[in-house]
């Protein structure tokens, strides 16, 4: 008895320990950067999955987990109660049960650790990493996708940033899951072997700067941009008695504007574009239109009720020709489209959610001697998806990324989001602008450095330089023409020696 009650103690207890040490590991990420604190972290998850049965080891990821997703989205909190009207503690629940979904990929993965280890301190620890690796690859497309603070975008300013030219954010990732079970298995084994998995990554991550090849991209040239940060509240974006208010300034800031590149946040203008009464949208791109050589995107909605409605940028330049349009292609979960299946649960919360359209434009926009490629919102977590626009003769040149993070409150996502963009800058070698309602609006150079920005919550234009970059990383190629199928095959080869192992025990 005394020992049944001890077991289940230490299941509760242990899997509230992961829990809190699942959300410690948030303080490895944006805004803090404690990246050195993932290792120790991730070390312990591993050395207990490794020593329990496949049961508790699936509790101990699936806490560890929940842990770290419900601290990390607890901004989406805000926007459901905020602003979609869901009561609090309902908002919470709907939090907490978006994380245990998304954590029951860790949960199976720790499973498989714990069934198939071998005992053999490297073998476990390469198991391990193929583990984490393919949780993260399935959080990231399964099911449309949510691969918000995945693992290896706390090591945008550590030792490991060298990888993310060649194997991206989810290959960096299980470069740390390795190098962290290889510190539990070390400080449990002290083996070589394991000591040298643990030093390989952070070795290896600094060869190419030692060897002078760290640089795959070369300078396409230097463009002006003026970046327009609006800072609405979203509670007043749509109210019409702010309405004319918000308008008048929006087009005193295009007026104000000095760069040859003008660009705006996501759905900058409340009124989708074809409804705009005219003579306001000649008075907003005037200033472009009378130029020579420069160039708007402006964030507004496109299309028609019969047609769908698009989340876009429409692109300005001199003259009268035919605007350039870009409509996100990436939408989000009940923000943008409803799940098949899944009406009635946004018709049982009452949430005012819409089904978009999505966008089909992937040629990048030509200003200056650059080319620019849009990217709206949460669309730059995707690498995959546009890795092919930095390939072939019209390569873009700089990525811009217009968005509106004022759906989710002051705290944390700003930071984060501003760190996924620098990451994607790192793994393709490509600037990044960034042009947001209340923040972070800044530009990061090639090396996802933030070279320019404006304080959060406040109304302003960066005027800056960025400079365009042309060439491939190696990790621009392979994502462009294979896709996340070759971090596929690693996962699955450092699993399979395991599971192969297990089906020829006796």
């Amino acid at each position: 008895m005394r020992a049944a009650v001890t077991s289940r103690t230490s299941f509760w207890g242990g899997g509230l320990a992961l829990c809190l040490a699942g959300a410690a590991h948030n303080l490895a990420f944006a805004p803090w950067g404690w990246w050195v604190l993932q290792w120790p972290l991730l070390a312990l998850l591993a050395e207990l999955v490794l020593q329990a049965s496949p049961k508790r080891a699936a509790w101990w990821g699936w806490c560890f987990g929940v842990g770290w997703l419900s601290a990390g989205l607890w901004w989406l909190h805000i926007s459901m109660h905020e602003f979609g009207g869901m009561p609090a503690p309902l908002s919470v629940t709907a939090v907490v049960l978006l994380a245990a979904a998304l954590s029951l990929y860790l949960a199976l993965a720790m499973a498989a650790v714990a069934r198939w280890r071998s005992g053999a301190p490297l073998s476990d620890a390469l198991l391990f990493a193929g583990a984490w690796l393919a949780a993260e690859l399935a959080r990231a497309q399964w099911f449309t996708g949510f691969p918000w603070i995945a693992s290896g975008y706390v090591h945008t300013d550590g030792p490991l940033a060298g990888w993310a030219p060649w194997v991206g954010v989810y290959g960096m990732g299980a470069l740390a899951a390795l190098s962290a079970a290889c510190l539990g298995r070390l400080l449990r084994h002290r083996s070589l072997g394991v000591l040298a998995g643990l030093l390989l990554p952070l070795l290896l991550a600094a060869v190419p700067r030692w060897a002078g090849v760290s640089e795959f991209t070369t300078s396409a040239g230097v463009l002006s941009v003026s970046l327009l940060q609006p800072n609405v509240p979203q509670h007043i974006k749509f109210d019409p008695d702010r309405l004319a208010g918000n308008m008048q300034a929006l087009s005193e800031q295009m007026q104000a504007a000095r760069g040859q590149l003008v660009l705006t946040p996501e759905s900058v203008l409340s009124v989708p574009r074809d409804l705009l009464d005219p003579s306001y949208w000649a008075e907003l791109t005037a200033p472009i239109r009378r130029s020579e050589n420069r160039g708007a995107l402006i964030g507004t909605f496109l299309g028609s009720d019969d047609s769908g409605w698009v989340n876009s940028l429409a692109g300005i330049s001199p003259g009268s020709g035919e605007d350039y349009a870009y409509g996100k292609r990436h939408l989000l979960p009940f923000g943008e489209f409803v799940p098949p299946g899944f009406r009635w649960f946004v018709d049982l919360m009452r949430i005012p959610l819409g089904d978009q359209a999505s966008g089909q434009q992937e040629a990048p926009f030509a200003i200056g001697g650059q080319r620019v490629r849009p990217l709206i919102c949460y669309e730059d977590l995707f690498g995959e998806d546009f890795a092919h626009s930095v390939l072939g003769p019209d390569a873009a040149t700089l990525f811009a990324n217009a968005t509106n993070l004022a759906w989710f409150g002051r705290h944390m996502v700003q930071e984060q989001h501003q760190q996924f963009s620098r990451m994607r800058a790192i793994e393709f070698q490509r600037p990044f602008i960034r042009a947001t309602n209340t923040g972070a609006t800044g530009v990061i150079n090639h090396r996802g450095e933030v070279t320019a920005s404006l304080p959060a919550w406040t109304t302003g234009i960066l005027e800056a330089q960025v400079e365009g970059r042309l060439g491939e990383t190696p990790y621009a190629r392979w994502v462009a023409r294979a896709g996340l199928w070759p971090l596929w095959a690693l996962a699955l080869l450092c699993v399979l020696p395991a599971w192969v192992r297990r089906r020829r025990a006796p």
